[in-house]
């Protein structure tokens, strides 16, 4: 027991330290000033107090209040405030509550679907060990894992959550979890024996980490870092310290919203200087046009629209198993040129699967992917009953007897109780044939040595049914083949070819399988096994595992690419494991890979490079991905990032779009992240772009849409300044009208339009791209005119015609509405003609926008009430044929100048 502190600063310089793993236990114990049988109570307590608790620092956050507050930091939201302010001073409280709702409910969604996005940390924190076995004055105590520090030493089971960062003093058959913490996807043995000093996380077998489970066995551990100073702690802080990125679609939104408002303000100054000093207007007069002119500028429900696209994507994606948490996200999609995705599970099954299998002379290949005992047996390109291959049968048969796991079938669906790899022979032997109760019924199991870190093997001992006994050994080959005298033949047996076999092991490690070598052994007599009986082991043969790629995410890349979309593949699992899964899936070509180690030696140029250069990244940390994640974004690249482990939640929440697996994600990742896959496929991340793409143009054609209305009306208001017109053509409360219908009816309707024809064979949108291009200021300027052209044109002819001011303002809003209503049809597409069946009819959602805006407009014009509340007034049927030839016009007009633009380019 150690009560003897050092110093305060050398103790602060030891508890930082990051070599642990390549320090004997010795070397660890004496730098701590601790020892085998732990600390005394007097120095823990000393030593708490100058550590700190075993806890993740709990930063202070913004309250409910702020949050929603927050939501109203956008310049829309500032001109839809300022237009409220207008509607207010005319005395329009309708209006006015109309507008200040649109806002309120933005701020709701906002708060609702962003405010978790924080508690990542929350549920870091919630990862943490509440309880530990440690070693006080000598004695074992379980303590609250809060109060452990550097020096104690920590018992360990099968089952436990690791309290904290351990160096392992003594191991037996201990194996951990690591998956959450370092993307490796097996469980990983656990041994006190130094590591290299580079090594990187997944390779320090000497460690035990905080946070990650252990899976079997039983280990003692020092600690040697506690809260904040554990790899957990550090991921922590890194999640606390990466700033969320604004999407493409809210820079550009708050950037024409900036825009618009400076515009209007000058337009306002102008035209009001005009009419004042140049037109003799009074003051008040001019004043009143400024009011109708802001308010027909503003487009008030834009935002409302925006929000209900977005939502109807959201809606549209999770039917297709893409769960949104932020509404943004969707558009954002539409944008990304580079896809990092995690392998197991997203672009592979995480279902270990037996694709090779080498006796003697002989290399079979086997069908089927996952736990589905489904595939037969190939070999030299034909099949091959596995009843006529004897070895290949024995095989199968030590395999199963010597593995521990359970082969399931619930509801169709197949699983596996046990460690994977085990799993994978014993899917093998059912593929051969071979049912684990038969089999156990006519050779009972008599003894067994358990697979340990060390001997890196296990053993069983069995009854056969002549009434001797055989020994089935199962381990990874470079051990069991020391342990081997002889290899099975087709004759008989005949004494191993080391070099050989070597050979072929080499050759499946290298492409990409995980090798495990079955021997067995005919034993004299008895009941028991023991080590020192197992030399002079026959080999059966090797078998070839691997985590088999999801074939619809092979597909799903190969549509990425045609879409201008680069796959990168970031995992924790070993180079050679994800080169050769990454060739398999179409990403690298199966040479090259970054590992870790390469990004930690490279500065920042190089990395650069590096990232650009590659595609497959293995052995990647938290800091790693996150270092990927900026290159790629400082070469202007709109990146989605997937993960599952709290490892990856630094780099989601840095990503353009963090996107989390649903089905074997952890919460702190889910909480980072943007969308959440319920089925984890990356073929569901390909749909969600595609989705993201059509959400983005249905955004483009709503804004192309409305902003002419916004434009028609303006020029109305300058026109009667500018031409000194008697009276302002359309009333303030009648451009609230137009605005406000126009939006919920006919705008709405293009949030359903469905993807055009080959929205994926098109390259990404450049990220600096402005939401309205050049062209777009353009379309819009050009239907403004022949709207507003048309709405004067036919008010002065009425005023000409001896109608009242109200009867010609009513022909006026409704020539207005009509040109609209004609313009909707050409907004479905961009630049693609209209004149079709398909553009007239494709749309079911806008012809039934159609026809209730006509209901609206009789209410708006017949009904007595509307004549009181908008100042209208009845029309003779005569008028109809005028407003409908005036929006027939702008169709037409429209579709001639698409065929003009398309023709110039």
């Amino acid at each position: 027991m150690v009560s003897a502190p050092s110093t305060d600063n050398e103790r602060s310089r030891n508890s930082q330290a990051r070599s642990w793993h390549a320090l004997d236990v010795s070397e660890v114990l004496k730098t701590l000033h601790a020892d085998k049988d732990g600390l005394t109570r007097d120095e823990a307590r000393r030593r708490l107090d100058e550590y700190g608790p075993n806890t993740l620092t709990e930063e202070d956050k913004p309250g409910p209040l702020r949050r929603f507050l927050s939501q109203f930091n956008n310049t829309l939201i500032y001109v839809l405030l300022v237009a409220s302010a207008f509607t207010a001073f005319l005395g329009e409280w309708v209006d006015t509550g109309v507008i200040l709702a649109v806002v309120v409910i933005n701020a709701l969604i906002g708060f609702i679907q962003e405010g978790k996005a924080e508690q990542a940390m929350e549920s870091i924190r919630g990862m943490l060990s509440p309880k530990a076995t440690v070693l006080r004055d000598g004695e074992e105590r379980e303590l609250p894992a809060s109060e452990l520090v550097p020096g104690d030493v920590v018992l360990l089971r099968s089952g436990d959550r690791v309290p904290a960062d351990l160096r392992v003093i003594t191991a037996r058959n201990a194996q951990a979890e690591e998956a959450a913490l370092t993307g490796e996807s097996e469980p990983v043995g656990k041994e006190p024996h130094t590591v290299e000093e580079d090594a990187s996380l997944g390779d320090r077998t000497n460690m035990a980490y905080s946070s990650t489970v252990i899976t079997n066995g039983r280990l003692r551990g020092v600690v040697v870092a506690t809260g904040s100073e554990t790899e957990i702690g550090r991921i922590s802080e890194m999640v606390s310290r990466v700033e969320s990125l604004s999407t493409p679609l809210l820079s550009k939104v708050d950037a024409f919203g900036r825009v618009l408002s400076l515009a209007i303000v000058l337009l306002a100054a102008v035209v009001f200087a005009l009419g004042y000093f140049l037109r003799d207007f009074t003051a008040t007069e001019m004043f009143m046009v400024v009011v109708s002119l802001a308010v027909a500028a503003i487009p008030e429900g834009l935002p409302a629209i925006m929000t209900i696209t977005l939502a109807l994507g959201v809606q549209r994606m999770a039917r297709r198993n893409a769960i949104v948490r932020r509404l943004p996200a969707v558009e954002t999609l539409g944008s990304v040129t580079v896809i990092c995705s995690d392998k197991t599970g997203t672009l592979t099954r995480n279902e270990m699967t037996v694709a090779k299998v080498a006796t003697a002379g002989k290399f079979f290949s086997v069908g089927g992917v996952g736990y589905k005992p489904e595939g037969g047996f190939s070999l030299d390109g034909r099949d091959v009953p596995p009843e006529e291959q004897p070895r290949l049968i024995k095989l199968a048969r030590a395999g199963l007897l010597c593995s521990d796991a359970r082969l399931r079938e619930e509801n169709g669906e197949w699983s596996i109780e046990g460690a994977p790899t085990e799993g994978s022979v014993v899917v093998l032997a059912r593929k051969a044939g071979l049912v684990r109760r038969n089999e156990l019924d006519e050779r009972p199991r008599l003894d067994e040595i358990p697979f340990e870190s060390e001997r890196r093997y296990m053993a069983s001992l069995h009854r056969e049914p002549d009434g001797g006994a055989v020994a089935y050994v199962k381990g990874a080959p470079e051990r069991v083949l020391d342990m081997c005298a002889s290899q099975r033949m087709e004759e008989g047996d005949e004494p191993l070819d080391r070099e050989a076999w070597a050979k072929r092991e080499a050759e499946l490690a290298d492409s990409g399988h995980r090798v495990l070598a079955i021997a067995a052994k005919h034993m004299d007599g008895g009941e028991s096994l023991g080590e020192g009986q197992l030399d002079g082991l026959t080999l059966l043969g090797l078998v070839g595992i691997i985590d088999p790629p999801r074939q619809e995410a092979v597909e799903a890349i190969k549509e990425c690419r045609q879409a201008g979309i680069r796959v990168k593949m970031i995992t924790g699992d070993h180079v050679l494991t994800a080169r050769s899964i990454g060739k398999s899936m179409g990403i690298g070509d199966g040479e090259h890979a970054v590992t870790g180690k390469d990004l930690e030696l490279a500065d920042e140029r190089e990395i650069v490079r590096l990232v650009e250069g590659n595609d497959v990244f293995a052995r990647a940390s938290p800091e790693h991905k996150l270092r990927i994640m900026e290159a790629l974004q400082s070469r202007g690249q709109v990146v989605a990032m997937t993960g599952d482990g709290v490892n990856d939640a630094p780099a989601l929440k840095r990503a353009d779009v963090g996107v989390a697996m649903g089905i074997k994600g952890s919460e702190a990742t889910k909480e980072a992240a943007d969308m959440v896959l319920a089925d984890d496929n990356f073929a569901t991340i390909e749909r969600a772009v595609e989705e993201g793409r059509t959400i983005y143009d249905n955004l483009l054609k709503t804004i192309l849409f409305i902003l002419p209305t916004n434009g028609a009306e303006a020029l109305m208001v300058i026109a009667s300044v500018l031409l000194v017109f008697e009276v302002v053509p359309i009333t303030p409360i009648q451009i609230l009208w137009v605005n406000m219908i126009t939006a919920v009816t006919l705008a709405l309707a293009l949030a359903f339009e469905p993807a055009e024809a080959g929205i994926m064979r098109r390259s990404p949108r450049p990220p600096d791209e402005p939401i309205i291009s050049r062209f777009l200021v353009w379309r819009i300027a050009f239907v403004s005119v022949l709207i507003a052209t048309s709405a004067i044109l036919l008010f002065n002819r009425c005023l000409e015609a001896d109608a009242s001011i109200e009867a010609a303002r009513t022909v006026a809003v409704n020539t207005l509405v009509a040109g609209q209503l004609f313009y909707l049809f050409n907004s479905r597409f961009l630049d693609r003609t209209s004149l079709s069946l398909k553009g007239l009819l494709g749309n079911g959602k806008a012809l039934l926008a159609a026809g209730l805006l006509v209901v609206f407009q009789l209410v708006f014009t017949y009904l007595p009430l509307s004549h009181t509340l908008f100042g209208t007034r009845s029309l003779p049927a005569m008028e109809w044929t005028w407003i409908v030839a005036a929006g027939l016009a702008v169709f037409l007009f429209v579709e001639a100048e698409k065929v003009l633009i398309k023709r110039r380019r």
